[in-house]
């Protein structure tokens, strides 16, 4: 008997997870999420009260490391009951900063807190790396279960990373590597795997010193209300804002110049309601990478990208503009991209989705709407399914909305598909985009319910997408 109640069980939810599934049919509709959505996300308040670094001890001379005085300077505001830690003029060299609730880490016009390149100065703590759990370096500046936190001002951050300190370690010459060096990701990259695929407890998967995983710049860690403005960040060792397991998140008028190995701008990971405005990005890898866990980790947490808008933003070089993946376990839905700027002969995609079978999950839901394309060089929208290794989780793509696409210079093709007979990209709407400069109109296999209106590519209608 309780075996028929079980199988009843699983029949209805299926059914219930089936019915939940509505593609849009109009741009009114995810427009009016994102209305519905924008009331939800607030950036947080703080207490008026300044704590002045230099009050604690720091020197900004660029040589005396001043971690001991941030950390003091963020344990009395913490303890206050918050406010703003106040970075004057100056630059201020210190190790990982640990941001505690109600605190406002604020850097002032002319400010710049450098990094320091010494491992040392950075505690194995809880974190992830690359989509996956594990003990390592502290990312630059971290948080883990805290409310309320901000990076804000008009100062710099500034990853101190190069050819010499922290890119070598991905294992790249033209990021300084050579056999001669100390340092490379690769083994401990494969050993972290394997412990994922095992399923080993992730504080017991422990790496650090004489492993070589660099760490992220910004990383608040199962946090909430995390907002940041103004600042510029530059020279991470990897990926730059990297909230995890977040929600509420809001980012405006950030500037990212990263052309490191693996320097992602924003990469909000399995984060809920996420607002990035305003923004600017010049980066060595993808621009905006949503993700949610790879593989074992992201399926097991569980825990979906959701409720994304990404606006007025501005994208240079980069592998993609707008990313979903490919670490995208977790699966994605709700992804707003509206009003923004791409433009760079370096830029390889405008929208890309990236997933594999190793990943599994299901995107959903993107909205990618009113976006002006300069140049690229791969494809204005790219969907993937067999990114990096194959395995026994066939992903979905479905619902993918484009409207008001324009490219001027455009790559090699406008639209780039490949996917699995099994489960072929679904309910993909392109809505008056005209794309010029693109060398093959499209290269496509298997793809579902596709609705082409007044595109263009090279001046001819495009009216349909054939394998």
């Amino acid at each position: 008997m309780k075996k028929y109640i079980l199988i009843l069980f699983v029949f209805l939810l299926s059914v219930q997870i089936t019915a939940q599934y509505k593609p849009w049919t109009s741009s009114k509709q995810p427009l009016k999420e994102v209305k519905t959505l924008k009331k939800q996300i607030k950036k947080p308040e703080f207490r008026k009260v300044d704590y002045l670094i230099t009050d604690f001890g720091a020197v900004g001379d660029g040589k005396t490391k001043n971690t001991e005085a941030f950390k003091k300077a963020i344990e009395k505001c913490n303890a206050d009951g918050g406010g703003r830690v106040v970075v004057p003029n100056g630059v201020f060299l210190t190790g990982a900063i640990y941001l505690k609730s109600n605190v406002n880490l604020h850097l002032s016009d002319g400010s710049t807190i450098l990094f320091s390149q010494d491992s040392n100065d950075y505690p194995i703590v809880f974190t992830r790396w690359e989509g996956m759990e594990c003990m390592n370096y502290s990312s630059l500046i971290y948080a883990y279960e805290e409310e309320n936190i901000a990076v804000t001002g008009k100062g710099t951050l500034d990853g101190n990373s190069d050819n010499d300190n922290w890119w070598f370690w991905c294992g790249a010459t033209k990021y300084g590597y050579n056999e001669t060096r100390p340092g490379r990701q690769n083994p401990a990259r494969a050993k972290l795997h394997e412990y994922m695929a095992q399923r080993k407890p992730a504080r017991e998967r422990i790496f650090g010193d004489g492993y070589y995983l660099r760490p992220n710049f910004v990383q608040p860690y199962k946090s909430k209300n995390f907002y940041m403005a103004d600042v510029l960040v530059k020279n991470s060792p990897m990926w730059n804002l990297n909230p995890v397991l977040c929600e509420n998140v809001l980012i405006e008028r950030v500037k990212v110049i990263s052309h490191g190995p693996n320097n992602d701008g924003f990469d909000p990971e399995a984060c809920k309601n996420v607002w990035i405005k305003d923004s600017y990005f010049d980066t060595g890898d993808d621009c905006i990478a949503i993700k949610s866990g790879r593989d074992e980790d992201g399926r097991d947490i569980g825990r979906p990208a959701e409720n994304h808008i990404i606006e007025n933003c501005e994208m240079k070089d980069g592998h993609g503009g707008v990313v979903i993946g490919s670490e995208i376990a977790g699966g994605a839905r709700n992804i707003y991209a509206l009003n923004n700027v791409m433009d760079s002969k370096n830029l390889d995609r405008a929208l890309r989705i990236k997933t594999s079978s190793s990943r599994g999950g299901t995107i959903e839901n993107v909205f990618f709407y009113n976006t002006k394309v300069g140049a690229y060089k791969e494809a204005a929208v790219r969907f993937n399914m067999f990114y990096e290794k194959p395995g026994n989780h066939i992903p979905t793509i479905r619902n993918i909305w484009v409207e008001n696409l324009t490219v001027d210079k455009g790559g090699k093709y406008a639209v780039l598909s490949a996917a699995y007979e099994s489960s072929p990209v679904t309910d993909f709407t392109m809505i008056n985009a005209k794309m010029t400069g693109v060398k093959i109109p499209y290269k496509v296999d298997h793809m579902k319910n596709v609705n082409l209106k007044d595109v263009t590519v090279n001046g001819k209608p495009l009216t349909e997408l054939k394998p």
